[in-house]
C-alpha cells in the first residue's frame, strides 16, 4: 500500500532552501568536508554556480521555484536508495523526489563517499 505523501510533498515545495541550506552546510562541515564540495554538488545536480546559489538563498526562494528553474543532471536518476524513510526511485512527487536526490548527495557528502562517486561517473 502506497503513502499518502501529498501533505509532505506540499509541505516540501513551501520550504525555501535558504532554510534548509545552512543543515546541509552543517551536516558536511562537521563530517570534515567543505563548502566548496557542497556546492560541487549542489551545481552538478541544478546547474546553480556558487553565483547563482547565493542569489537563490538571498531571495528566499521555495524548492519549487528551486527546481522549477534548475537544469537537472542528466545522471539525477542514479541517485537511489533510501533517505529520510522514503526509498527515493519510489518517489512519484517529482518535487519531492529532486529535494530527495539532493539529501542524498548531501548524506553521501557527510558519510565521506567520493566525489565520483556521489557525482555519478560525470
Amino acid at each position: 500500500m502506497k503513502k499518502d505523501t501529498s501533505h509532505h510533498d506540499e509541505r516540501i515545495a513551501k520550504m525555501t532552501f535558504a532554510s534548509v541550506y545552512p543543515h546541509y552546510l552543517t551536516r558536511i562541515e562537521k563530517n570534515g568536508r567543505t563548502k566548496k564540495e557542497l556546492h560541487q554538488v549542489i551545481e552538478w545536480l541544478t546547474g546553480y554556480n556558487e553565483k547563482k546559489l547565493k542569489e537563490l538563498i538571498k531571495s528566499k526562494v521555495t524548492f519549487e521555484d528551486f527546481y522549477q528553474n534548475a537544469s537537472l543532471n542528466p545522471n539525477a536518476n542514479l541517485i537511489k536508495g533510501v533517505i529520510c524513510g522514503y526509498r527515493i526511485e519510489e518517489i512519484e512527487n517529482t518535487l519531492t523526489r529532486q529535494t530527495r536526490y539532493l539529501d542524498k548527495l548531501v548524506d553521501e557528502l557527510a558519510r565521506g563517499r567520493k566525489m565520483e562517486k556521489i557525482l555519478r561517473g560525470s
